[in-house]
C-alpha cells in the first residue's frame, strides 16, 4: 500500500506546489510525473534495503539468478524515477516503467500463490494487487501518452 500512498500523496503535493507557483510542477501531468518518481524511488530503494531478501524470494522459482533480477529491476526503477523528472525523458521513462511493471507482475502472482511475506506481513492478495497494478500502469501510461 505504501507505493499507492507515495503515488497519490506525491502527485497531490506536487500539484499543490504547482498551484503555489513552482512552474515545473504547474499542471497535472508534471505532478503525476513527480508522484510516479516518488513511488519508484520508494520501490527501487526496497530492492537494496531491508526488504531485499523478501523481494528475492518473490521471484518465481523458474527464473534464474533471482538476486541479479532484483538488482537489475531496482536499478531500472531508480533510473526511471530520475528520468521521470526531466520532460525530455519522462515519456520514454514512463513507457519503460509501465513495461517493467508488467514484466514484474508474475512475481507478485507467484508471491501471492505461495503465500509469501514482505516485511513480515503477507503479500498483498492477488485481487487487490491486480487492481493496484492496473492503477500504477495506468498512471505510467498517462505520463507516457499525455501532455
Amino acid at each position: 500500500m505504501a507505493p499507492l500512498i507515495a503515488l497519490l500523496a506525491g502527485t497531490a503535493l506536487a500539484r499543490i506546489a504547482g498551484l503555489l507557483g513552482v512552474d515545473a510542477l504547474d499542471g497535472w501531468h508534471p505532478a503525476l510525473r513527480a508522484g510516479l518518481a516518488l513511488m519508484f524511488v520508494l520501490t527501487g530503494v526496497a530492492h537494496f534495503a531491508s526488504r531485499r531478501a523478501d523481494l528475492i524470494a518473490m521471484v518465481p522459482p523458474s527464473l534464474p539468478r533471482p538476486g541479479l533480477l532484483v538488482t537489475v529491476t531496482g536499478v531500472l526503477e531508480l533510473a526511471g524515477a530520475l528520468a521521470l523528472l526531466f520532460p525530455a525523458t519522462a515519456r520514454w521513462a514512463a513507457a519503460g516503467l509501465a513495461l517493467l511493471m508488467l514484466a514484474m507482475f508474475p512475481a507478485n502472482v507467484s508471491a501471492a500463490r505461495r503465500r509469501l511475506t514482505l516485511a513480515g506481513r503477507p503479500v498483498t492478495p492477488l485481487g487487490v494487487r491486480t487492481v493496484l497494478q492496473f492503477v500504477f500502469v495506468a498512471a505510467a501510461l498517462a505520463v507516457a501518452l499525455g501532455g
